[in-house]
């Protein structure tokens, strides 16, 4: 899809006033990229929070950014008494309702099993009194089930933060229907993923949005009409989208609300995001080793990554973090790369990309060497967006796997990186010129297949 599709189907009136009545109230997210980077827009360039106060913001947003060529929107789980500074999205008793969604994380062939899925937990809501509170979105590679966030009465909420409940509800669920569940994934041959990935900042797609990737958009339709749901629905060109989305009943989803915190306890994530192998995640844990011979290539980006991933975690042994930062790295490499064939252009993009990090909150400090924003939770930055831990698992993880598992690429990483001593580490024009660079272009042969393990010998005599 070229990118003047893309802008037809969200000028749209039917696209438009979808994406706007979802998006209300909740803090909102554009996707676009420039060459390999994925770009997360969340603030308007005045610094305050992305938000849609009327259906015009939609065209607004997409000429603001247009730059980055904005693809998909996304909107909080949250919706927000307030959204007029960025501080405003970390207060607990700002958020006024939360979505309980599921996500089942897929790919398109496997939409059967997707729906399988899909079934057994809507099955599970409807027989704790769910029936009108329910809707599904496929959002292009999986499935979400969503629970209307006005199923919960007024009582429940001056009782329990909003967003205590939606992690308890989707726990608690999962972890009744853990067997069945993970019984479609053995069937998906590990494809599928059902994971709970509420969280204080988590976006999900908004209804007819595009994917961000593969040429289908985001449509809803209600648990009746899943035997009947074909993926071809998706189509943008001619989806076929239930507006239902908007109904609930009020109240009816109390009676499992209050069983779900009793036994769940609410949210674990307040001070930073929770990390992900403490909520639910129902996924093939041990697979075979693979007999396939390892063929094709690992980008640059993914190989910059997945390096600056092993280098923060040798010198500091803190995995989680090593990702962000990796993440990070990758990103910041890729930018100046394009943006350094210009001085005045690289300062000026630095100067937007350093505002947006302080109006996000970020505060720039050292690591490995290198100046960095870190975010107030902790993660590296990079302009108003955090790279998270799943953010490294989507752009650099998924991309080597589909070469090598990723498993053995981080194993030889490591002991690559670790052949090298600390104060080739900590200095990174050394690190980029002695590290990376001799096995951007080879880390399968070189690395991998153990042909460059240790740092060449005439580097060690030229720098080391």
């Amino acid at each position: 899809m070229n990118y003047e599709d893309v802008l037809e189907h969200y000028r749209k009136e039917e696209v438009k006033k979808e994406i706007f009545e979802y998006c209300r109230n909740r803090w909102v997210a554009l996707e676009g990229s420039l060459h390999e980077e994925r770009l997360f827009i969340r603030y308007w360039r005045d610094g305050t929070p992305l938000k849609f106060e009327k259906e015009n913001d939609i065209d607004r947003a997409f000429k603001t950014f247009r730059g980055v060529r904005p693809r998909t929107v996304y909107a909080t789980i949250n919706l927000y008494r307030t959204l007029q500074r960025p501080s405003d999205t970390d207060k607990p008793e700002n958020i006024v309702r939360c979505s309980p969604i599921w996500d089942i994380d897929s790919s398109p062939d496997k939409w059967k099993h997707t729906i399988e899925a899909v079934r057994i937990i809507c099955d599970f809501l409807e027989r704790e009194g769910m029936s009108k509170s329910i809707f599904i979105k496929w959002s292009g590679r999986g499935g979400h089930i969503h629970l209307h966030e006005m199923a919960f009465s007024e009582d429940i909420i001056s009782k329990h933060n909003p967003l205590d409940i939606a992690f308890s509800v989707v726990e608690y669920t999962l972890k009744k229907l853990e067997k069945p569940l993970l019984e479609v994934v053995n069937a998906s041959e590990g494809v599928i993923k059902v994971e709970n990935k509420v969280d204080i900042k988590r976006v999900f797609t908004a209804p007819l949005s595009l994917h961000r990737e593969v040429d289908l958009c985001c449509v809803c339709f209600k648990s009746s009409e899943l035997d009947n749901f074909e993926i071809s629905w998706a189509d943008p060109k001619s989806y076929k989208h239930n507006p239902k989305w908007r109904d609930y009943v009020v109240g009816e989803a109390d009676p499992l609300a209050l069983k779900a915190i009793e036994e769940v306890g609410g949210y674990k994530g307040w001070t930073r995001e929770m990390p992900r192998e403490k909520a639910m995640k129902i996924e093939i844990i041990k697979k075979k080793p693979s007999t396939k011979p390892i063929t094709g290539k690992i980008g640059r980006f993914q190989v910059m990554g997945l390096l600056q991933a092993a280098r923060y975690y040798v010198l500091t042994k803190d995995l989680e973090k090593a990702k962000s930062f990796g993440l990070n790295r990758a990103i910041f490499y890729a930018w100046a790369k394009h943006y350094g064939r210009g001085v005045r252009t690289q300062i000026k993009a630095k100067s937007l990309r350093r505002t947006l990090s302080e109006k996000a909150g970020g505060k720039l400090t050292k690591a490995c060497g290198e100046e960095a924003f870190v975010s107030p939770r902790g993660w590296f930055m990079m302009g108003d967006a955090e790279q998270l831990p799943h953010d490294y698992d989507r752009q650099i993880v998924r991309h080597i796997s589909s070469v090598v598992p990723y498993e053995e690429a981080w194993k030889a990483a490591l002991e690559y990186v670790s052949s090298f001593p600390k104060r080739i580490l900590e200095d990174p024009q050394r690190f980029f010129k002695v590290v990376y660079e001799p096995v951007r272009d080879s880390f399968v042969e070189d690395v991998i297949k153990g042909k460059k393990r240790k740092p060449p010998s005439t580097l060690d005599s030229l720098i080391l």
